[in-house]
């Protein structure tokens, strides 16, 4: 399938918002689901590079939020029926650099099945910690 990569625009916001807001309540379902609102979206990435990921049909199937200067992806969220689709891996081929560049996140220890995404990725745990929301495993992609 063919994704294209794009900075976010005007129109999409209210979009990502919802993706944020909806698959935080469908994956983390250990945490408070009033926890969650739709105004994090806005306030979790102030400051980051977003890039957003659109399916052929002009459909926003998600997003991927990056700190630059810590080489740290803080986000990376997909619509359900669009992943295992390609579109994660389109979002991570998207960044500056990679794979010849080396990436950090934080990955809840809970969320299994985006861990096996970053470790089928080249992703390799290299620390831990806690958070409110869970343990989480620090992830580092050594380059190629």
């Amino acid at each position: 399938m063919t994704w294209t990569i794009r900075p976010p625009r005007a129109e999409d916001q209210e979009m990502l918002a919802e993706i944020y807001l909806s698959v935080r309540r469908q994956t983390f379902v250990w945490v408070d689901p009033g926890k969650f609102h739709r105004e994090d979206f806005a306030a979790h990435t102030n400051g980051e590079t977003v890039l957003v990921c659109e399916h052929a049909d002009g459909s926003v199937a998600g997003f991927l939020s990056l700190w630059p200067e810590d080489d740290f992806i803080h986000m990376l969220y997909l619509r359900p029926e669009f992943q295992g689709q390609g579109a994660g891996t389109a979002l991570l081929q998207a960044l500056p650099e990679w794979p010849q560049h080396r990436y950090r996140l934080k990955c809840l220890v809970k969320n299994r099945r985006a861990k096996a995404f970053y470790l089928s990725h080249g992703f390799r745990v290299t620390g831990n910690g806690a958070s409110p929301e869970g343990d989480y495993e620090e992830l580092s992609f050594f380059p190629v």
